[in-house]
């Protein structure tokens, strides 16, 4: 649910993506890709945010 030009059902903590809220901890994408950079993914850490861009 966008709320203030913030997605309330995506929490976000990575303040360096040009997609995150700044003010609070969450994204301001309608959506996000989910993706992996293994094989056989079995932990969170094998995850990524394929939505990532970062604030250069």
């Amino acid at each position: 649910m966008m709320t203030n030009g913030k997605n309330t059902s995506i929490e976000c903590s990575i303040r360096n993506c040009v997609h995150h809220a700044q003010a609070e901890e969450y994204c301001t994408l309608d959506r996000i890709k989910v993706g992996t950079h293994e094989a056989n993914p079995t932990k969170k850490e094998c995850t990524d945010c394929e939505s990532f861009v970062n604030k250069a």
